[in-house]
Order: structure tokens, then sequence, then C-alpha cells
């Protein structure tokens, strides 16, 4: 496909401005700010413009065209009523800077999810500024550190389990934390040995993602927290996987101090291509004064932005955080209800065990001890120890099919993983015709190995290079046209 400056030809133009008799550009922007020449863009009619983009949308995956099943994203159908509510004109209208008597109602909408989001969580405050899951992380390593450094000591050491979340060791980094990796034991849960061995007055925290990566509920996180807590650490959750026990079970309960929601993969908003996102971050009462500034209050009859919060990490974000992603969960959150989020929570976990059941033949499972939650992670070592074919030449066969691949070697700790989450939004139908294109892949690795090492043949792009690529990425545009 052309791109569109290939399309380009002198001449054409999807409108033309009327002239005005002896304008002066220079009355209105000064000289120094003005080009020197004319911007390099394609000439081309309006009709080339609509028909170009619109075949660049079709050749687009996305998940109104079809499944998703990337583990740990929550790549799941959204109500498009939610679409709709946030695009209400009294919201997109809205200017950040606009006076505080003037947004009454908005400021209303943050302060109630704020309360929703309490209650969901068992937390006892919640800020809405931080703008993506990792954003909510570091603001939550930004607490710890100031919580340690008021007592007068800010501690030296985060420890981060081999089952978390990629972003969770960057986030402890950036915080100025050291990462200590906790071992897996070899029913891929948390190893309490290893815990106690690496537990002193130096580590100021865990971050603990659970269920985690490979989709296995933490069944001794009560212990854990504990024991984290005897030595004054604190217990962060990263809820990116929220969506496994959001109205089941509160995180408050389980011991955690902090936790961080992800709004666009729990709570509609869609996922994916660099955003928009939301990551909320929750704590209890103890660290309630050290939350982003400025916070959200109520006071003689009117909600206000307050920035009188003297021990505040300070603000996180620019404005207050992505206010229509907050829309949207606020919609989604009253729409369902308590028993509705609950009933996502097993829809998802019930969709996870099935679709990992009817798969268990082809794939090995290192972690079958007990049912899985949302996600499941299975290895396709038994494929590339037979056949030679990789996990990489299973996610590029199966988009000749028409699904999107999962996640594949993420965890770490599991060799030629494949990561799957189906979602509580998919189909048993959707569910069974992904599961029978895998039983169709896998009988090809057996038959002709070279198929899947080549695939894909029917997407708009064959197979890349990915390293090459990114190392040394030669665009279109560049090679074939000159500015």
């Amino acid at each position: 496909m052309e791109i569109l400056l290939e399309k380009s030809k002198e001449g054409k133009r999807a409108f033309k401005f009327p002239e005005i008799p002896d304008f002066d550009i220079k009355k209105y922007i000064p000289e120094k700010y003005l080009r020197e020449k004319d911007a390099f863009l394609p000439s081309v009619s309006e009709t080339e413009i609509t028909r170009h983009f619109n075949a660049l949308a079709e050749r687009n995956y996305h998940v109104d065209k079809g499944f998703y099943p990337l583990g740990s994203c929550t790549m799941k159908y959204n109500p498009k009523i939610n679409e709709e509510l946030a695009r209400l004109p009294g919201f997109t209208n809205l200017h950040p800077l606009i006076p505080e008597k003037l947004c009454q109602g908005a400021l209303k909408l943050m302060k109630e999810l704020e309360n929703l989001l309490c209650e969901i969580s068992g937390m006892d405050a919640v800020s809405l500024q931080p703008s993506a899951g990792a954003n909510g992380e570091l603001t939550g390593m930004l607490i710890v550190r100031k919580y340690h450094t008021e007592k007068g000591n800010p501690r030296k050491y985060v420890l981060v389990p081999d089952s978390a979340h990629g972003t969770n060791p960057a986030s402890v980094t950036l915080s100025g934390y050291i990462a200590k990796t906790i071992k897996s034991n070899e029913k891929g849960l948390i190893s309490i040995p290893d815990l106690k061995k690496n537990l002193n007055e130096e580590v100021a925290a865990i971050m603990i993602t659970n269920p985690n990566t490979l989709g296995l509920f933490e069944v001794e996180i009560c212990e854990i927290t504990k024991l984290v807590h005897e030595v004054g650490a604190l217990v962060y959750l990263d809820g990116a996987n929220l969506n496994a026990f959001v109205g089941i079970i509160k995180p408050r309960d389980l011991g955690f101090d902090i936790v961080h929601f992800n709004l666009h993969k729990t709570f509609s908003t869609p996922h994916g291509g660099g955003g928009p996102g939301s990551g909320p971050i929750g704590v209890v009462k103890q660290l309630e004064k050290y939350l982003p500034i400025p916070r959200i209050v109520f006071e003689n009859g009117e909600y206000k932005f307050s920035y009188d919060f003297p021990h505040s990490i300070g603000k996180v974000h620019s404005f207050y955080g992505n206010f229509l992603v907050m829309i949207k969960a606020y919609a989604y959150i009253l729409t369902l209800g308590y028993d509705g989020l609950r009933q996502v929570a097993c829809d998802a976990i019930l969709n996870a065990n099935y679709l990992r059941e009817k798969i268990k033949d082809l794939f090995e499972n290192p972690y079958r001890d007990f049912p899985c939650m949302h996600e499941f992670v299975v290895s396709g070592e038994n494929l590339k120890r037979k056949y030679g074919v990789r996990t990489l030449d299973v996610a590029k066969r199966l988009l000749d099919y028409g699904f999107h691949a999962p996640t594949i070697y993420f965890p770490l700790i599991v060799p030629e993983a494949l990561m799957i989450e189906p979602t509580e939004t998919e189909s048993k139908e959707t569910l069974d015709a992904f599961a029978e294109t895998l039983r169709k892949i896998v009988k090809e690795a057996e038959q002709n190995p070279d198929l899947l090492k080549n695939a894909p043949y029917n997407t708009p792009v064959r197979r890349l290079d990915e390293t090459l690529a990114n190392r040394n990425p030669v665009p279109r545009w560049k090679k074939n046209m000159t500015i």
C-alpha cells in the first residue's frame, strides 16, 4: 500500500482558502516564527485523503474486529455507551483552567469516583491524578519514600517477585530504591523462605502483582503481608490484574497499604495505542497525607481543588489526570454495581479456566496445581523441542487465522511462554474457535514446521525482522522522498 506522500502530485489539494487582498502575515506572527520554505506535505485531493485513511483503518486490528487474548493486559470489549457519555459536550468542552464554580459537575464526578474506588479496594483515600499504571506505580513508590523519610530513614530496597509486572523494577529505580528479586517456588507463587531471607529493616516495601503474571492467586498473601509489616515495610499491590477479583476481595483486607488501579484495563476504557490511560492510587489512612496535590475536597457547599497538604509528594501529572477516562470508569462502575463487578471477575475466571482446559494437551503447563484466575501461562517448549517451532512462530500463524496473538515470552520464568487472558466479555463460541485454531497450528507444526516458521501469509505485512527494524529503521518516505 502506498503511503500518502507517494500519492502526492503537484497541483492537487483538498481545499483552498480565498486570498485576502493586502494580507501581511508578519503583522500577526513575528518573522522569527515563520517558515523560510513551505512545509513538506503531500499534495492530494480530499477523496484520496479519505480513502487512504479508511484503507489503513480496515487493515488495523482492534477489539471490535476480533479476539485479543493478551495476558495481563485485559484487552476486553467495552460498552459503547460509555464512549458516548464521555463525548457529551459538557465534558469535552471543559478547559482544564476553567474556574471551579463552573465545573462543579466534573469535580463531583471525580470525587464520587474516588469514593467508589475506595469502596471497591477498601482503601481510605484515592487520588485520580496518575495518568497510567506505571505512573501510579511511581506515585506509590514516591509515597513509600516520603513515608519512610519522615520516619527518619528512607530505607534502601524494594522487593519485587520474579512473577511481577515488568514495570515494577523500573518504578522502584526511578523512585531512588534498589529492586531486589524474590523467587517463585515450584507452584509459581512467592517463595516464603526466599522472602524471609531478604526481609530486614532496610526494606522499604514489596510490590506484589496479585494474581501474578502466571495468573495464579498468591494463596499465602496474608502471611506475606504480615511478614513485611513486621519489619516496618509497606505492601504495594499492582492492580493491573484487578479484573480477576474486583467485587470479590478488597485488597485492604489482604493487608495491602497501597494499590494502583488501571481504569483503562478494569473499568472500561479502550486500551492500547499508547493511551490515554488512568492509574489512580489508593492508600490506607496513615499514607493519605502523602497523596499528590491538588486533592478534591468539598467545603462550604462546593467542590474545589486544595493544595493545603504540606506532606504531599506534589504533582505527578499535569492538571488532574485524564478526565474523559474517569467518566467512562464512573459510568461503568455505576452501571454494573457491586454485584455486576463481582460477575465480571467470576466470568473472567471461568473463561480463563475453560480455555486452559481446552488446550491442556497442546502445550506444557508447569503450574497446574490449582485453578488459574483471569489468565494463564503455558509453554511452547514441547513444540520447540519436537519440531523446532518457537512460540513466536505460533503467534505469527495465529494472525493468518484472524486472531491477535497472546502475550509471548513473558513472564520470563516460563520458557517459550504464551500468556493468555480471554477476559469476561468473550463468548464460549469465540473461546472454542480460538482453541480449535491453536489445535490446527500445533498439527501444522507436526506436519510442516516450515509453514509456521514463515508465517504470517495473509496479513498486510509479512514477518518482519523486528530487531533490525528497531535498530536501523528506514522509513519509506525518507527512502523515496527528499525534503
